[in-house]
């Protein structure tokens, strides 16, 4: 079922500068000397948005932060520590600051190595803890516990840890390669077209998805399921990995579900470029995993104008 597949190199959410120091998160002492130490910086975060001016994120001193939650996030080459702090009111740039709120949907792709990686772990975290504030086993309010990767009930004592929900994603060809396989959600307005992607089950591999999602939503039968890369999701909290797979047969009508897609079909490379150019066709965003799996099997980028959704 398995096969080799070249890997899609660097991808925008998958990028880190910085050393997530997990093994200070539950000394007390030091992290405590780091919120004191003025080399320290804060990213701010409120509702999935943090500041940014330009192509940086805006960091904070400690000391010019306020209430919320506080993560590690991790050690830069250079020693300067890290933290994101959930704040529960909106964010407020230093004074004489062009910095602005923005989410990471907006920014990543223009955002360096360390400031995507901080971010997406920080929007990650958030994101977990504002959907996880009870134990699931006796209902009682949890406390943040070890920097903020884990919450910890105090009447049980009991420990709840970050959760992320594997997902496969992937770009399938028909047998000779020529074609690729896109579907449109039923969320999605008429002309947006993607790859196939789905959870992975309890006790599925993540190739047994591939086949288990592909035929559910389409009908079509896959085999060569080849692993290619993974990139951080956090919205909330997903891990896309990323495959390639191929049709069984050349003469495959795919037919969608009706549930999950309203619409699927074969794209040969001149419908994705005529399409991309004239707007007729909308492909994901240069963020996404899906948009790299359709240029990976295209052969080079696409053009811009009528991608971005």
């Amino acid at each position: 079922m398995t096969g080799p597949a070249a890997p899609l190199g660097s991808l925008a959410l998958a990028r880190s500068a910085t050393d997530r120091a997990a093994e200070h998160r539950g000394d007390d002492a030091w992290l405590a000397a780091a919120w004191q130490d003025p080399a320290t910086r804060v990213l701010a975060l409120h509702d999935g948005r943090t500041l940014v001016d330009g192509d940086c994120v805006v960091f904070l001193r400690p000391d010019q932060t306020g209430p919320g939650e506080r993560y590690l996030l991790g050690v830069d080459p250079d020693g300067v520590v890290y933290f994101a702090l959930a704040q529960p009111g909106p964010l407020r740039a230093p004074l004489g600051s062009a910095a602005a709120p923005a989410g990471l949907r907006e920014v990543a792709a223009r955002l360096g190595d360390r400031d995507v990686g901080l971010l997406v772990l920080a929007v990650g975290l958030a994101n977990w803890h504002a959907a996880h504030t009870h134990c699931p086993r006796c209902g009682s309010t949890t406390d943040v516990a070890q920097a903020g990767f884990v919450r910890r009930c105090p009447v049980d004592d009991s420990e709840h840890y970050p959760r992320t929900d594997p997902a496969i994603i992937v770009l399938v060809t028909d047998a000779s390669g020529q074609r690729c396989l896109l579907g449109s959600s039923a969320r999605w307005e008429e002309r947006r077209f993607s790859t196939l992607a789905g959870f992975v089950e309890p006790g599925e591999s993540a190739e047994a998805a591939v086949v288990r999602e592909v035929a559910e939503e389409s009908g079509v039968a896959v085999g060569q399921v080849s692993y290619v890369g993974s990139q951080p999701w956090p919205f909330p909290s997903s891990l896309m990995l990323g495959f390639t797979a191929r049709a069984l047969t050349d003469d495959v009508v795919p037919v969608a579900d009706g549930k999950e897609l309203t619409a699927v079909r074969w794209f040969s490379r001149a419908d994705i470029e005529s399409g991309s150019r004239d707007g007729s066709l909308g492909l994901p965003p240069g963020l996404s995993i899906a948009r790299r799996l359709i240029e990976h099997w295209y052969g080079s980028p696409l053009p811009d104008p009528a991608l971005s959704w």
